[in-house]
């Protein structure tokens, strides 16, 4: 298999985003995450139709395909990281975020993009977590028999209330993923309530398993806290790998780090990814590192292309 590099806009938030896209194609990556925010193309603009049409222009030009992002940290709320999410308690807060994921995936149409992606934001509190996060087993719910069996009941009555507003406010922008023909790839994110593969699974038994519902698949969470190490997570995700995110990280912590600051081992990583069959974008994500964005889009590259040479299946498509 051929592997796709991208990298994500988000770690390069000190670039214009013509002269990011212009860094990406030079430097030899395939395609690029686009993050939808207020320092690229941001979803809210008056003129975002003709900079989207824009940005396609300039992407063709550049022969780089690309994903659409949606999880810029203020960009609907300037107080509230990633706020409103799709968990919020007010309604109306709510569908503000489906609007912007319909939006996005109206975007994506326009860019051509393989994939939209998402995710579902942190449970409010005494909203509960996901099915098998724990939230509800401390000490306050064990204090004895009675007080805990009560604990647990409205633990599980708000987990279900969470996972209602999800799977309620997820129908409108699968509806526009489906007539876009773009599917939506909703990513597990540590500390939300869909935040590992099994909490995906729950989600698409929820929903009746919509053909437009995908996952995307980050490298790195799999190696912060899922049970099964990334090469076995990638494997079990094939069937619904729609969007893959990549970088290192340790057991543990989620903290995006560069190549080599972590703990995975990517060549066996990177071989299982071949034997899916996935042939999308593969986008390196490191959202807190815009500073040495130049350098680290590089190095990250090169740090990939070794990795897969030094794997059976793979190679990259273009040369540094």
């Amino acid at each position: 298999m051929t592997l796709r590099l991208g990298y994500g806009t988000n770690g390069l938030t000190d670039l214009r985003l013509d002269d990011a896209l212009g860094l990406l194609a030079e430097l030899g990556y395939d395609g690029v995450g686009l993050t939808l925010d207020h320092m690229h193309l941001d979803p809210l603009a008056p003129d975002v139709a003709a900079r989207t049409r824009h940005v396609a222009r300039r992407l063709g030009a550049l022969g780089l395909g690309v994903t659409v992002e949606t999880g810029a940290r203020y960009v609907l709320d300037p107080r509230r990281k990633h706020g409103p999410s799709l968990l919020d308690p007010d309604p109306e807060a709510r569908a503000a975020r489906t609007a912007l994921l319909v939006r996005a995936v109206d975007i994506a149409a326009e860019l051509g993009a393989h994939a939209v992606h998402c995710f579902s934001g942190i449970a409010p509190p005494g909203t509960g977590g996901g099915p098998d996060t724990g939230v509800g087993t401390g000490a306050g719910a064990r204090a004895d028999v009675s007080t805990g069996t009560t604990a647990a009941a409205a633990t599980a009555t708000a987990t279900a209330t969470a996972w209602h507003r999800l799977t309620d406010a997820l129908g409108p922008v699968l509806d526009a993923a489906t007539r876009a023909g773009i599917p939506l790839a909703i990513e597990p994110e540590p500390g939300h309530l869909l935040a590992t593969l099994a909490d995906f699974h729950h989600l698409r038994t929820l929903l009746g398993d919509p053909d437009a519902l995908g996952l995307t698949l980050d490298i790195g969470h799999c190696q912060c806290l899922e049970p099964a190490p990334p090469t076995t997570c990638v494997e079990e995700a094939a069937p619904w790998l729609r969007h893959v995110q990549i970088e290192d990280m340790r057991r543990g912590v989620h903290e995006h780090l560069p190549f080599g600051d972590g703990e995975i081992d990517f060549p066996p990583v990177l071989d299982a990814l071949a034997a899916t069959g996935y042939d999308g974008l593969t986008v390196v994500e490191l959202p807190r590192h815009s500073h040495a964005g130049p350098d680290l889009a590089r190095s990250s590259l090169g740090f990939l292309r070794d990795a897969a040479a030094r794997t059976t299946r793979n190679e990259v498509t273009a040369p540094c």
